[in-house]
């Protein structure tokens, strides 16, 4: 789920959540109904999707929400700079035959495409050029194309997991919607779940 150049002890924190057995797309549901506070069925909707979209997802960790997305559109990308963290993803979205999982950093990932819906959910916190990721987002970007965005509302700058301590870039409502449309997306809707805010873009249509 970490998309930048980002120090070993980062990526080694990922790659050690696999090895510990951490998989949220087989978490009890518990637990499944608490990751949806940060993003859920409301997220998912507002992608509109349908089997002819394609879609990728930035950080998509083990397929916790690309076992929900696949499914409803016609192609499925996700990128993770965690091999280990790609493998599990892999390995969890077998049974769709429209899924590639990437191993890579999205800010320097040549994708030699474009997509119809691009979302991210618990990732921008490891990306310290936010700005960079978003323009990237927006090139990336069909005419028409939806970004999805949900961006933690914590601003603790370290993920503290009592063994190990991970670095992060908080990400703040004001400067996200700020770099949104700074690239050229207008926002459709912005809205607040208990631990998140969401933001739901579209690239405006070019004729010609």
């Amino acid at each position: 789920m970490i998309i930048n150049s980002l120090s070993d002890n980062v990526v080694r924190h990922y790659e050690l959540l696999i090895e510990e057995n951490n998989d949220p797309v087989h978490d009890p549901k518990p637990l499944r109904d608490y990751m949806d506070k940060w993003d859920g069925q409301a997220f998912i909707d507002s992608m509109k999707l349908n089997k002819s979209k394609s879609v990728l997802e930035i950080g998509v960790g083990t397929g916790r929400l690309a076992v929900r997305a696949a499914p409803l559109c016609g192609r499925f990308f996700g990128i993770d700079i965690s091999p280990k963290t790609a493998e599990r993803a892999k390995e969890n979205l077998a049974d769709f035959g429209n899924s590639v999982l990437l191993c890579g950093d999205f800010l320097t990932y040549e994708f030699n495409r474009k997509f119809d819906v691009i979302y991210s959910s618990l990732t921008f916190m490891h990306i310290k050029d936010k700005r960079k990721a978003v323009n990237k987002t927006a090139e990336l970007l069909n005419n028409a194309g939806r970004f999805v965005l949900s961006i933690d509302k914590n601003h603790s700058e370290f993920i503290d997991t009592g063994t190990r301590k991970i670095k992060i870039y908080p990400d703040t409502a004001e400067a996200m919607a700020e770099y949104i449309k700074a690239s050229g997306l207008n926002i459709l809707n912005q809205y607040d779940t208990e631990f998140a805010t969401i933001f739901v873009s579209q690239k405006t249509v070019r004729i010609g």
